[in-house]
C-alpha cells in the first residue's frame, strides 16, 4: 500500500485515510491487471464496465497516438474537428433512427445532468413551466453531480446525506422480474395523478446499475413509452453502464424495441481509455430546446472522440454476440445454481453481467483480499457481488473467475 496515497488522496465512496486498504496497478493487459508484488489478477470488473475489449489493444492505441500527433484537445465553442463528426455520424447510424442531434459530454454523469437540462428547456421553451420534475423508478442510479443524484434512489442510494439539499422529484414501485403488473400500474397512477408538473422519466434500460444490479422485464420499458406519451412526458434512457452490448444486445432499448426521446452513453463508449459520453435526442426536443446552456471545457476532446470511433468500430467488427453470449452462457451455469445456497438471497444474469446478492452486508476488503490470492478483481458493494467482465475473456480466464466468485459463498 502506498502511504501518501492512503493520506492524501480521495478514492471512490471512501474516506481519508482510506478504510480499506487500495491495491497499485503497475500495468494491465488483455483481461489483466498487474499488482504489485508480481501479482496478476484478471478484472472482472472491465474497470466499472468500460473496458470492453480488454486493455492496452493495439487499436485503441493506435487512434490515440495518431489523433495526438494533429491535436490532443481543442475547444468545442465555435470550433469542430473531423473527430467528433466521425464519431457523431457513427453513434447516430447506430443508436435508434429518430436520435440524430448529439451533445458529446465529458462524464457519464454529466451526460445525465445534460438530458435533465435538454428537458427542462424543452418545456419552458414550448410554454409549459410546471413541468419542472422528474419520475424515475427507485433503484436506479445515475451519477454524482447534483442533478444526476437527484434521481438515484434516495432511501437505499449513496446520496441520502444530501437528501434534504436536492430538488424533489418522483419515486415509483422499483420494476422486478416478479411485480411487473404491480410497478406498471404504479407508474400509470403517478403520471395521471402528477404529469402537470413532470417534465420527464429517467431509467437505466433492463438492469439498474450501481443502484443494485436489479434486472426487470423489457415490458415495463414498452409500457414506460407508452405511459410517457399518454401524459407528454419526455422520456430518458441512461446507458451509460448497459450500452455498447453489454446485455446482448448492441443497446439494452433493443431487449423492448423501444426508443427514448434522449439517450445517454458513456463508459465503454471509449473502449475505458478516456472519459467521454454524449447525450442524443431528436430534432423534434433539439428544435424545443433551442440554445443549451451546457459546455463542458473538455467537450468532444478530440483524443477521446478518435479512439472511442476506433472503439466502435472494433466492437462493430468483431463477433460480440457471440462472445457475449459464451459468457452469458456461462455465468448462468456457474452463479444460478448458488441462488440455492442459505448466504444466497438472489443470482441474476443477463448478457456479461453476472451479480450474486448475499442475505448480508459483504465484508469488502476480506473478500477482495480473498479474491486477489484466487488471481481475480472485484469490488463487491452493499450486499452484491457481482462480475461484467471485458467481452475479450476466454473460456479457462472466465472458469476462473466464476470458480474464484464461487469461493467467496463458502468464506
Amino acid at each position: 500500500m502506498d502511504t501518501f496515497d492512503h493520506n492524501h488522496i480521495w478514492h471512490p465512496y471512501a474516506s481519508i485515510p482510506n478504510k480499506i486498504k487500495t491495491h497499485k496497478v503497475l500495468s494491465a493487459d488483455g483481461v489483466y491487471l498487474n499488482l504489485e508484488n508480481n501479482t496478476k489478477v484478471i478484472d472482472g470488473m472491465s474497470s466499472w464496465w468500460s473496458t470492453i475489449h480488454g486493455y492496452n489493444h493495439p487499436l485503441l492505441n493506435q487512434a490515440l497516438q495518431k489523433q495526438t500527433e494533429q491535436m490532443a484537445h481543442v475547444m468545442f465553442g465555435g470550433l469542430t474537428h473531423q473527430s467528433a463528426i466521425d464519431l457523431a455520424k457513427l453513434l447516430i447510424q447506430i443508436t435508434p433512427k429518430r436520435l440524430d442531434r448529439i451533445f458529446f459530454a465529458d462524464s457519464g454523469s454529466v451526460s445525465v445532468e445534460v438530458a435533465l437540462k435538454m428537458t427542462l428547456q424543452y418545456w419552458q421553451n414550448n410554454g409549459q413551466s410546471k413541468k419542472t420534475r422528474f419520475i424515475t423508478p427507485l433503484g436506479g442510479y445515475h451519477g454524482d453531480t447534483f442533478g444526476a443524484m437527484s434521481v438515484c434512489d434516495p432511501e437505499n442510494g449513496m446520496h441520502y446525506l444530501f437528501a434534504d439539499l436536492l430538488p424533489k422529484h418522483f419515486f415509483v414501485m422499483r420494476p422486478t422480474m416478479d411485480n411487473l403488473e404491480e410497478a406498471i400500474e404504479d407508474l400509470r397512477n403517478n403520471l395521471a395523478r402528477n404529469h402537470q408538473q413532470i417534465a420527464g422519466m429517467i431509467i437505466e434500460p433492463m438492469v439498474q446499475g450501481a443502484g443494485g444490479m436489479n434486472i426487470y422485464p423489457a415490458e415495463y420499458l414498452k409500457q414506460a413509452r407508452m405511459l410517457c406519451d399518454e401524459f407528454d412526458v419526455l422520456l430518458i434512457f441512461d446507458e451509460i453502464a448497459t450500452g455498447f452490448g453489454r446485455t446482448g444486445t448492441l443497446f439494452a432499448l433493443e431487449h423492448a424495441n423501444t426508443t427514448p426521446d434522449i439517450l445517454c452513453l458513456g463508459k465503454a463508449l471509449t473502449g475505458g481509455y478516456m472519459t467521454l459520453a454524449a447525450t442524443l435526442t431528436s430534432q423534434k426536443v433539439a428544435k424545443g430546446v433551442e440554445t443549451l446552456m451546457h459546455g463542458p471545457t473538455f467537450m468532444a476532446n478530440p483524443l477521446a472522440c478518435a479512439v472511442a470511433k476506433s472503439s466502435v468500430e472494433l466492437l462493430l467488427s468483431s463477433n460480440w454476440k457471440k462472445q457475449v453470449h459464451r459468457i452469458e452462457k456461462h455465468l448462468k451455469q456457474s452463479l444460478l445454481p448458488l441462488k440455492q445456497h442459505e448466504k444466497i438471497l438472489d443470482a441474476r444474469v443477463i448478457g456479461a453481467i453476472g451479480v450474486l446478492e448475499f442475505n448480508n452486508e459483504i465484508d469488502v476488503e476480506k473478500v477482495q483480499n480473498h479474491l486477489i490470492e484466487q488471481g481475480v478483481w472485484l469490488r463487491p458493494f452493499g450486499r452484491l457481488l457481482y462480475t461484467m467482465p471485458a467481452f475479450i475473456i476466454s473460456d479457462e480466464e472466465l472458469s476462473n473467475l466464476t470458480q474464484a466468485i464461487e469461493t467467496v459463498v463458502d468464506l
